[in-house]
Formats: structure tokens, sequence, C-alpha cells
């Protein structure tokens, strides 16, 4: 929600239960694929909206109150559609309900740890791009005689690149493992999708340098992955978020 990111005690949407349905009130933002959706899964405060606890219920496409927003317009990840959506005395029926009432924020921390682990692959995956991108360049981009991959500083670049795409790839391998085999994994998760997002985004940068003026150009893919790696500082929890959570789970 607008207010609300990370901080979701302060989510302003509930749902009132009358009779064998929940009235839903309030709005969401930043949702991912919302505009080809068919279905949507709902977190709201039950009653009123400041309630403590949070429940989750199944919403579908066309329900009367129910109003999809603009497009957000971003920076990245443009082929990935993102709008708001509006309810407005939605009345969505009690068989709705998902899991348990008041469950909601116990199963949005599962979500939010399966979350992480896909972020820091959709890092890594950009990273691996941009990485690849730059080391062909740096082979085919000939300067004062020779390739620049020759020269000492642009092998210094590739070299940083190497070992901290590496290092993202096995810890997001590790939390991947861990959830697959059911294993506590808050903390992994978190390392591992902060290591590799804030690694993506440090050779993203790296390799539009390596390109030069190119780097700033639609001509190569570079800046695209610039641009749509800055989304894995975000998506999941942000790295300030994930430090505290890596903090309180290291002094437990």
């Amino acid at each position: 929600e607008s207010h609300g990111g990370t901080d979701l005690p302060a989510l302003r949407t509930y749902a009132k239960k009358d009779g064998d349905s929940y009235i839903l009130n309030g709005e969401k933002m930043w949702i991912t694929s919302a505009p080809v959706a068919d279905f949507f899964t709902v977190f709201a405060k039950v009653e009123k909206p400041d309630a403590k606890e949070m429940s989750v219920f199944l919403l579908e496409k066309g329900t009367p109150g129910f109003q999809l927003g603009k497009n957000i317009k971003k920076m990245g990840l443009k082929a990935s559609l993102t709008s708001e959506l509006f309810f407005d005395n939605c009345r969505i029926p009690a068989r709705n309900l998902l899991g348990e009432e008041g469950k909601g924020i116990e199963y949005l921390n599962e979500i939010l740890l399966e979350i992480r682990v896909m972020t820091g692959a959709l890092a890594v995956g950009v990273a691996q791009a941009a990485f690849e991108s730059a080391v062909e360049y740096s082979k085919q981009r000939e300067a004062f005689g020779k390739p620049i991959g020759k020269f000492q500083a642009i092998q210094m670049k590739l070299a940083d690149m190497a070992v901290l795409l590496e290092a993202s790839r096995i810890l997001v391998y590790q939390a991947a493992w861990r959830s697959d085999q059911k294993l506590p994994n808050m903390k992994e998760a978190s390392i591992a999708k902060l290591i590799a997002s804030e690694a993506a985004v440090k050779i993203c940068d790296e390799a539009c340098r390596i390109f030069g003026g190119y780097g700033y150009a639609k001509e190569y893919p570079v800046e695209r992955y610039f641009r749509d790696a800055r989304f894995t500082l975000i998506g999941g929890g942000t790295s300030e978020i994930l430090k505290m959570i890596i903090a309180r789970e290291i002094s437990r």
C-alpha cells in the first residue's frame, strides 16, 4: 500500500464480516501482473483498519466494487505490468477466506521467504547477462591498438564482477536448497537476496562503464540490465530491512 510498504501494521485495507460475506474496503499498489490477472490474493485487516491482525482473501476479477487502477510506469521491468487496486464495499464470500482468520502476517512471512529467494535468482540472472555482455564487448572493442579487455583496468573490473556474480549464485543456491528441504531459512534467504541484489546493481553499473558511451545508449542491452537490476534492491524487502532481519536472526 502507498503508506505501508514494509510497515505491515500500517496497512489500511480492511474486511468487515457481514453474514456469509466480507465487505472489503481499501487500496493496494505495486501489484505485479494485475492487468492480466483473473484472481487476486488480498491481505486485509479484519473489522477495522487499525486492527493488529491480518487475514487473506481470494478475490475474483469483475467482483462488484473492485476496480483496477492505472498502470504504474517504471524505470525497468517494463514487460511486467504493475497497477493499483481499489476496493469500495467489495463483497466477497466468506468461503474465500484463505487459511485461518488473523493468520495473514504468518502466511505473508512464509511467502516473503520464497520471494527473497526468487528475487535473488532474478538478480543473479540480470547480473549474468550484464557480465557476459561486458566480457564480449571487452574482446571486440579496440583502443590504442588492442582489445580493451587487454588493459588491466578493464581486467580488474571483470574479475570483481565475476567474484560478485559467483558469490551471489552460491548464496542463492543455498537459500533455494534450504527452502526445498523445509529448513529454517530466514537468515539465509535474507543474506542471499541482500548480496545478490547489491551485486547485480554493481555488476550492471560496471558493465555500463566498460561499454563507455554505448553503455548509456539503447543500442546495447546493458542500460536495460542496469534499470532492471534496481528493482531487486526493493522487491522482497530493501537492503536496510534485510540487514535488520539478519541482525535479529544472529542475535537469537
